[in-house]
């Protein structure tokens, strides 16, 4: 399953955004989503297949297109470039 990795990289997100003094509800929203993606009891690739991503609470568009992009690629284009940004021991991953 997907699910544990997408909610690890989120944590990552929202670790670098909180080191970087960013918004802290765009903080929120990278912690709350990792949260529901971990408690969910079927792999996301099913929601994705059904379209229904942004049933999950906490997932907008977004981080529906983040989840997406994850699938298809196996990676987040916006989480490398975070990681660039910021010295590898500031980030969990």
């Amino acid at each position: 399953m997907k699910n544990s990795e997408i909610s690890r990289i989120f944590r990552d997100i929202a670790g670098i955004l909180e080191i970087k003094g960013e918004n802290v509800f765009r903080i929120r929203a990278y912690e709350r989503a990792a949260v529901n993606i971990e408690s969910l009891t079927e792999d996301i690739q099913n929601y994705v297949d059904r379209d229904t991503l942004r049933e999950i609470p906490g997932i907008g568009l977004d981080l529906a297109d983040k989840i997406k992009e994850y699938i298809a690629t196996g990676r987040i284009t916006a989480y490398e470039e975070l990681k660039k940004s910021t010295p590898k021991g500031c980030w969990i991953s």
